[in-house]
């Protein structure tokens, strides 16, 4: 599993690093505010550890940032903030724990592990691609916290898409997963929907999440 760290105690941050190193965490770490939403965008990570104290933006603002971006990454503020209203402020704005320094690694461990275990049991009503957010269970999808109005056909499109992001997708396995057709009707059914779809998605959004494939199919993009 890969942790994002975000600790400006340069001296802690290593030490964590190599305990997490040792039992098989790789962990990736910034000491700013606006370095580490910048990677928790980029890039996915298991958990993200955070100080609330940072320069360039607080632990609170990078958290409330994130779910504003429609980011469910399970975020722990690792703090010497110790108040019950710090603690409730931190939680309100989205993390999922709060531990307070000095601490033992060993609890930290195991807190990561506990919301591991949450986020992979509430992942299964959820798929997350990108600045997509879709609830299973809601039926609704999200970009960027934005909610994206779908017929019941697009949804199911869209679901199979993010199943495979970044995986281009040919016409046949489209028309075999989402339209339940195992042979050619020759008809342009594929194409009209995913162009309805992207137009969809990308309706006041600079960058078209679904790409075509030349000779092969469409690509749902969620490298950010």
């Amino acid at each position: 599993m890969n942790l994002l760290l975000v600790e400006d105690d340069d001296e802690l941050a290593e030490s964590l690093i190599s305990r997490f190193r040792e039992v098989g965490y790789r962990t990736e770490h910034v000491s700013d505010g606006h370095l580490a939403l910048i990677a928790a965008l980029e890039r996915d990570f298991g958990v993200l550890i955070i100080d609330r104290m940072l320069p360039g933006m607080d632990g609170l603002s990078l958290v409330k940032e994130l779910r504003r971006r429609a980011r469910t990454t399970p975020a722990i503020y690792l703090t010497t903030m110790s108040g019950i209203d710090d603690r409730v402020q931190g939680l309100e704005a989205g993390g999922d724990d709060y531990l307070v320094k000095p601490f033992e690694f060993v609890e930290l461990l195991a807190r990561i592990r506990a919301i591991t275990r949450r986020s992979e049991s509430a992942q299964g009503s959820k798929l997350v691609a990108g600045t997509l957010e879709m609830d299973l269970v809601q039926r609704s999808v999200r970009r960027e916290g934005e909610l994206i109005e779908l017929v019941p056909q697009e949804f199911k499109l869209l679901e199979y898409l993010m199943r495979n992001k970044n995986r281009a997708v040919t016409r046949k396995m489209l028309l075999e997963k989402v339209w339940d057709i195992h042979f050619d009707p020759h008809t342009n059914v594929v194409e009209s929907h995913v162009s309805r779809l992207r137009a969809r998605l990308n309706d006041r959004f600079a960058v078209d999440l679904i790409q075509t494939v030349r000779g092969v199919g469409y690509r749902l993009l969620a490298d950010r």
